[in-house]
């Protein structure tokens, strides 16, 4: 890949990740990550525990919409923590999703036909502007 190839698969990379893990069924996994990354950048304490009670209700609490696989003490610290939250409560939980994508999904997206197609059409891109 070239160095435009490259750097828009950088940029876009995590949407392109994202969209093969709905045909999983397992994007809720890099939507807590990305925003558990927003939420370590809040400096608000109001907004801090405001963002902490919606990623709790959307990813953490049993039946959440989008609930996320972790075990029951990343879960219970949460609980804990999320009364009065800091930047890092979340962090343990975020560990935890990322390594199931590491060992899991990613993979699996490297070897997909999705990805295979991707990387088929930078190349002949590549080569066509190579060409011009």
């Amino acid at each position: 890949l070239n160095s435009v190839d490259l750097q828009l698969f950088m940029k876009d990379g995590p949407m392109i990740y994202k969209t093969y893990l709905k045909t999983e069924h397992s994007d809720e996994n890099i939507e807590f990550w990305l925003a558990c990354e927003a939420y370590k950048k809040i400096t608000s304490q109001r907004k801090r525990i405001s963002m902490a009670r919606k990623l709790f209700m959307s990813y953490i609490q049993p039946q959440a919409p989008n609930e996320i696989n972790i075990d029951s003490p990343a879960r219970k610290a949460i609980l804990r923590n999320i009364q009065e939250p800091t930047q890092s409560c979340f962090d343990e939980a975020q560990r935890i999703i990322y390594r199931h994508m590491e060992r899991d999904s990613y993979p699996r997206f490297l070897e997909s036909q999705f990805y295979q197609k991707l990387k088929h059409s930078l190349q002949t891109n590549s080569n066509n502007s190579m060409v011009n």
